[in-house]
């Protein structure tokens, strides 16, 4: 049966006839090779480069050694407190949320963190702590899943929170340009009060910043819809290594002059340069806002469904979300959330977003009334009021929650073949067998991206060792990318070679030393072991 939630009347009425007529996701020298000759690391992490072997899980989850850094001195915290009077934090108590990643699972050592509020003083910082050998930690609203926001060792944590100021924002072009540190929450609602949107939407916007979106060129729900950052990004402020500013601050569409070197920025994790300011180009607020919740008995309706709404949603589908019953159990377990249908093996969460709520909720009518009537979906609800939206919204934004009440997580961030996402899903339970508590998967079906989360009662050593690199080998054998939104921050860094050529990983490498050539920015950070310097 389809419920519905405060819906217009012609959807109303069609959803009414369609329920009676249906049955019931320190040293200055460069520490990366140009041309690294060490050992054959393609999709073979445990072989080392002097040939030694050790378990690939375990080489994975320890921190590497600190490289030849200089140690902080009573004279650097002098120059820090000279340029930043007030915001040089050296006490341990407030220093250590900084060096501790959110999911408390990689804690650094720092001592020193420094709340810059403008890219000049990013500039001096970074100038000085490139003369000095400093290495330092970048880091925005910490809600990274991969370890790449905290410290390893003693990294100077340079943190974007206070550089949150809106520059500007042409209503006409929906060009917005803002400062790094300004929350995603916080410039969502900025466009709102005009009429705009972001083109980013993630479960944690609360906290996290736009210049770390960037950083890690996040996905999130809209990427269906807007695409990535590196298509909304129109232009970036970043200071690099040395204390050099780059401006490539643009508001342009189109710009094909020489090479866009914005785009070496998005994505790079912080390793390449400090991202200060962004301009990103945002969509129009949609006036009608429909979101439905579905359940499927298997994963194939599932994507017969995600078919036919392609086909018959068009242009103003903005979201197609997917989680499976183990996450409806956690919800419900740990947080309370009822289910808004009946029990189901899957469930959807479609959006759509446009500009007429009759066109709208017509082509949503004949959608559901053609899924309901060929079997594909077995109930559902659908939402238009706005506190009804965010409730639907949060079956699927809360399962990482729900996660973190279930014991130690062990978080894998895919990208596969639509066809391919669920079967990894079930050849993990299959291959684990009783020896985790509970493994779930949910994510964006819209761009084939998997959310595989595995837990257990505690950290487990010999779990950790079934699930990786299995996980990554499987990735790799059906053309997948082991990261798909998240980045590699410290833990995924060794894997790289299971979705990266060794041409391509040792041209980053080139890259990363011609950019930094001391290694000072996010050291151990996304790039493999294999091309630092022994």
């Amino acid at each position: 049966m389809l419920r519905v939630f405060q819906s217009p009347p012609r959807l109303r009425t069609a959803l009414r006839h369609l329920s009676r007529a249906r049955p019931p996701a320190a040293d200055p020298q460069p520490w990366f090779l140009t041309n690294p000759q060490s050992g054959a690391l393609s999709r073979q992490l445990h072989v080392g480069a002097d040939g030694s072997r050790s378990s690939p899980a375990a080489a994975a989850a320890a921190a590497p050694q600190r490289l030849p850094f200089s140690r902080v001195t009573v004279e650097d915290l002098a120059f820090f407190r000279r340029t930043l009077p007030g915001r040089t934090i050296t006490d341990p108590d407030l220093v250590q949320s900084s060096n501790e990643d959110w999911l408390k699972s990689v804690r650094g050592s720092s001592e020193v963190l420094l709340r810059p509020q403008t890219t000049q003083e990013v500039s001096q910082i970074l100038s000085y702590c490139n003369s000095r050998n400093l290495a330092v930690n970048p880091q925005g609203g910490n809600t990274g899943l991969v370890g790449g926001s905290v410290p390893v060792h003693d990294e100077i944590i340079l943190s974007t929170s206070l550089m949150n100021n809106i520059l500007s924002f042409d209503n006409i072009s929906g060009i917005l340009t803002c400062q790094a540190g300004c929350v995603l929450e916080n410039l969502t609602l900025y466009l709102e009060e005009r009429e705009h949107i972001m083109p980013l939407d993630l479960g944690a916007k609360g906290s996290c910043q736009v210049g770390g979106n960037v950083a890690t060129n996040a996905g999130g729900l809209r990427l269906l819809r807007y695409g990535s950052l590196h298509g909304t990004v129109l232009g970036l402020e970043v200071v690099l290594a040395d204390g050099q500013v780059l401006d490539c601050l643009s508001t342009l569409r189109k710009d094909n002059t020489g090479y866009d070197l914005k785009q070496l920025f998005i994505g790079s994790e912080g390793t390449l340069g400090v991202i200060t300011a962004v301009s990103i180009l945002c969509p129009r607020k949609p006036k009608s806002v429909n979101v439905v919740f579905l359940g499927c008995k298997t994963f194939d309706q599932l994507l017969k469904t995600f078919q036919l709404c392609k086909g018959m949603l068009g242009e103003i589908l903005s979201a197609f979300e997917f989680l499976d019953s183990e996450c409806m159990r956690l919800l419900n377990t740990h947080l309370k959330l009822p289910n808004p249908i009946s029990d189901c093996p899957f469930y959807i969460v479609i959006e759509t977003s446009g500009s007429d709520s009759n066109h709208d909720s017509q082509k949503l009518h004949n959608f559901l009334e053609e899924a309901m009537t060929s079997l594909l979906v077995t109930d559902g609800t659908v939402a238009t009021e706005v506190s009804k939206v965010k409730a639907l919204w949060s079956m699927r934004e809360r399962v990482t929650e729900a996660l973190t009440h279930d014991g130690f997580t062990y978080k894998y961030d895919v990208s596969l073949p639509v066809e391919r996402i669920y079967q990894l899903v079930t050849d993990m339970r299959r291959h684990l067998g009783k020896r985790a508590r509970s493994v779930v998967g949910y994510g964006h079906v819209g761009d084939g991206n998997l959310h595989l989360n595995i837990t257990s009662a505690a950290k487990d050593p010999a779990l950790l060792a079934s699930i990786e690199p299995f996980v990554y080998e499987w990735t790799a054998r059906f053309h997948g990318s082991i990261s798909a939104e998240h980045g590699l921050g410290l833990k995924k860094r060794n894997y790289i070679y299971y979705s990266k050529s060794r041409p391509a990983v040792a041209l980053m490498g080139n890259i990363k030393t011609l950019l930094d050539p001391k290694g000072i920015l996010n050291p151990y950070k996304t790039l493999p072991d294999d091309l630092r310097r022994t």
